[in-house]
């Protein structure tokens, strides 16, 4: 009878109501953090990367910062918390390979989301879903190639030199496009070494994928055209 009054009293089944409402609230938040934030990486990020390691971070990246936000009761320790991740990952190296703007750019997309859908706990859900889609519309007007024309770069060491002066510049598109099969629409001629008849060329080519490996050989190319 002891046990029966106890849970009849209002403040047992408040405490009740409020914990069957904070375990609801915490999974259907977290479920739409991760229906918004995996469709982002999955539809609009990864087809054109293809990098699943990348994938695989942004994903426990969104879910590690939803989940401690969220079960964080102080909103003193929740905004400087969500700030300090934005200063961390400001900084963010990974080993010795430095995360690509592009990368870091969605990191921070997915970071900035999923604090919203953590801390916004005072807004209904249709207006959490409008903040959502205004997410998931901006990022996918950005990747179609209907709002701007995506050019990717790549460095070059050119060893036809007599080809970089400005009135041959008409062959050298013309030698670069046939040599490498790509619709090359730019080329800017960096750093010229004379002793080894080689010039540091960056080309600008119309495509839809990124290359990862770029960035890799600029920093190798820019050393060793530095120590010349």
């Amino acid at each position: 009878m002891e046990l029966l009054l106890d849970s009849l009293d209002p403040e047992t089944v408040a405490s009740s109501a409020t914990y069957t409402y904070g375990i609801s609230g915490l999974l259907l938040r977290f479920l739409a953090n991760l229906l918004i934030t995996g469709g982002i990486i999955r539809f609009l990020y990864y087809p054109r990367s293809k990098r699943r390691d990348y994938f695989f971070t942004f994903i426990l990246t969104s879910t590690t910062i939803f989940m401690l936000l969220y079960l964080l009761d102080n909103v003193r320790i929740q905004v400087g918390f969500a700030l300090g991740l934005f200063a961390i990952f400001g900084i963010l190296r990974y080993r010795t390979d430095t995360l690509p703007i592009r990368e870091m750019t969605y990191l921070f997309t997915i970071i900035g989301i999923s604090v919203i859908n953590a801390l916004a706990k005072d807004l209904s859900y249709l207006e959490l879903g409008v903040t959502n889609a205004i997410f998931v519309g901006v990022t996918w007007l950005l990747e179609s190639s209907n709002i701007l024309r995506h050019v990717s770069s790549k460095q070059i060491i050119y060893e036809k030199i007599a080809l970089i002066k400005p009135d041959r510049s008409a062959e050298l598109l013309a030698d670069l496009k046939e040599r490498t099969g790509l619709n090359i629409t730019k080329v800017e001629i960096g750093a010229i070494d004379f002793l080894k008849d080689t010039a540091l060329l960056n080309v600008y080519y119309d495509s839809r994928d990124t290359n990862l490996a770029d960035n890799f050989f600029k920093r190798r190319f820019g050393s060793q055209m530095d120590e010349v």
